[in-house]
């Protein structure tokens, strides 16, 4: 088989393929057995009809047919490893007529990762956030453990952010006809935490018991995206959340320890944990978001384009903005792709078994699997060379981590590795992983 590339542009190239008539052989003895077993011939049983039998009656040009269709794909991916080319997306094939004896020729035009050069890791400075908790951090934490111990009482008084509200909710269409999605009776809601539909919290502020009151709300998706339909909501009361005080009794209740100072070192101790699995995540973030910022990639807008229409394949469009907001995501992502593969194989990653393992496990809960029926599945739908990339590319990211500066916001200097040293002494805490 011979192959020519010719590069159409940075991200596009055309691929030239010729197969030798007498390379088609296999296909060819695969598409006598195919056409067989699919034919009933009298005087034959199913599927050992002979090659001449099957040329009278159907011609060998639809065997020659058959036989392309198979070696086709073989070919062209056989072409891609010689040639060395990473294809993105579909390829746009056109295959000369087929003549029995003449070589089988195609062209196969397709978008490519383009070419560029990776900067020195080291060169690389990024900034995280403090890993030392405030007072006002901890005084939190310790607010919201008493919120889950206070107790409700009704007040008298316009609502007011804290207060949570019993609501009765009921939405109409503009020619008034219910909405059967938006009726709910007795709900119970924390005003001002923007948790319900958006416009309801400024809405029902500065409501009182039995007070009616209605705002407009779109949706962005579903039977009536859109739409602008009519929220009506009564309050059907008002209470004040009240707050156990901070003192021993409240430690004995809500925890594990006899104090209140006890009770805080342990919120203290567990903040800290907290902030620096956070600086963590931060500095890996930062790092990727520098490092792509230091490339400039020409990105293949036909591959682009496919995805935005594969996302937005349900019919869940809601304009221009939504659909450039799509399309700028998908862009930051291939680019992410291409560096970091580009890392990983410049780096020679590899990724083992115990990673894969490690992978599964971490992944699993929040599929709401085991990692034995997550693998499954994974092998049933074909992934798991897609979760074998996403590994690859997180443990290329680590490599740049290993070599880029990371300061606090005091300017010193973070030792990731230390970090990690740290995690994994900590009893109960999961260990940090820059490439996670």
């Amino acid at each position: 088989m011979k192959s020519d590339v010719e590069t159409l542009s940075p991200t596009r190239v055309k691929l030239t393929v010729e197969v030798p008539f007498e390379e088609l052989k296999p296909s060819m003895d695969a598409a006598y057995g195919r056409i067989a077993k699919s034919v009933n011939v009298p005087g034959f049983r199913k599927g050992k009809v002979p090659a001449r039998i099957i040329e009278q009656r159907f011609g060998r040009e639809a065997v020659i047919e058959e036989a392309v269709n198979d070696a086709l794909p073989k070919a062209y991916d056989e072409a891609l490893r010689t040639n060395s080319i990473v294809p993105i997306g579909r390829p746009e094939i056109d295959v000369d007529e087929v003549l029995d004896g003449q070589p089988l020729t195609f062209t196969a035009e397709v978008d490519v990762r383009p070419e560029f050069d990776l900067p020195d890791y080291s060169s690389l400075k990024v900034e995280v956030a403090n890993a030392a908790p405030s007072d006002d951090d901890v005084a939190e934490q310790l607010d919201s453990l008493r919120g889950r111990f206070a107790t409700l009482n009704e007040v008298e008084r316009a609502a007011a952010d804290g207060d949570v509200l019993l609501v009765d909710l009921s939405g109409a269409t503009p020619e008034g006809d219910a909405v059967e999605d938006l009726v709910g009776t007795a709900l119970s809601y924390e005003l001002g935490t923007d948790g319900m539909l958006p416009g309801f919290d400024d809405a029902v502020r500065g409501a009182s018991k039995d007070e009616v009151r209605t705002f407009a709300f779109t949706p962005q998706n579903g039977d009536w995206s859109g739409i602008e339909l009519t929220v009506t909501t009564t309050v059907t009361a008002v209470r004040e959340r009240e707050l156990p005080a901070l003192d021993d009794d409240f430690a004995q209740l809500a925890s594990e320890f006899d104090t209140v100072d006890e009770l805080r070192a342990d919120v203290l101790t567990r903040l800290e944990r907290v902030k620096r699995l956070e600086q963590g995540a931060e500095a890996r973030n930062n790092v990727l978001q520098v490092l792509l910022d230091s490339i400039d990639i020409p990105l293949p807008d036909a591959a682009i384009a496919a995805e935005v229409e594969e996302h937005f394949a349900d019919g869940h469009d809601s304009g221009d903005e939504h659909r450039a907001e799509v399309e700028q995501q998908t862009r930051e992502s291939m680019k992410s792709q291409f560096v970091l593969d580009k890392i990983a194989e410049t780096e020679e990653v590899s990724v083992g078994e115990t990673e894969l393992s490690a992978w599964l496990i971490q992944q699993s809960p929040r599929y709401g699997m085991s990692p034995d029926a997550f693998a499954q599945a994974l092998v049933e739908a074909g992934q798991v060379p897609m979760a074998i990339q996403d590994i690859r590319r997180a443990k290329a990211l680590a490599v740049v981590l290993e070599s880029a500066t990371v300061v606090d916001a005091d300017g010193n200097v973070v030792d990731l590795k230390a970090l990690d040293a740290d995690m994994n002494r900590m009893p109960g805490m999961p260990e940090f992983d820059a490439a996670e």
